[in-house]
């Protein structure tokens, strides 16, 4: 029975593991919470959560868009993103209107949401930097090329 959940001796490289303590969704929250947390430090100083950043951040690089386009990019649900705009939305930092075609949604940055992005990206940067000198600038970069394969699977 213990035999079961022995790790795999391999002398070729890494093999398939079907033991639950290599749990991949595991590691993956686990590591989440930790650089949330992170980033979310900094974030806390300019009144925003880190997924309030990103949309902010997102919205400001490539300006005005359908909800159901910026949920896309996020990797997030329309529903998900239309609960996440919200307090965007009531804060005065976007604006969501009526789109080319009148039944979607366009959401925008107002100038406190461009003012606030501004101000936010400096903790961005600060945050940013604490996580890459932690990990070191090559495995960050690594992780990055990683996880946007681990996105592009959904």
């Amino acid at each position: 029975m213990e035999a079961m959940h022995e790790k795999p001796i391999s002398t070729s490289g890494p093999v398939l593991s079907l033991d639950p303590s290599d749990c991949n969704c595991n590691a993956l929250q686990q590591a989440a919470r930790q650089v949330n947390q992170l980033y979310g430090r900094h974030m806390a100083k300019e009144g925003l959560r880190t997924g309030q950043y990103s949309i902010l951040a997102k919205l400001n690089r490539l300006g005005p868009m359908p909800i159901t386009e910026l949920a896309s990019i996020l990797a997030m649900d329309r529903t998900t993103m239309s609960r996440a705009v919200q307090p965007l939305k009531r804060d005065k930092l976007i604006a969501i209107g009526a789109g080319e075609d009148g039944r979607t949604r366009l959401v925008r940055l107002t100038a406190a949401g461009e003012a606030r992005v501004a101000s936010a990206s400096a903790r961005w940067r600060e945050a940013q930097k604490e996580f890459e000198q932690a990990l070191g600038p090559g495995v960050a970069a690594q992780l990055r090329e990683t996880l946007s394969r681990v996105v592009a699977l959904g």
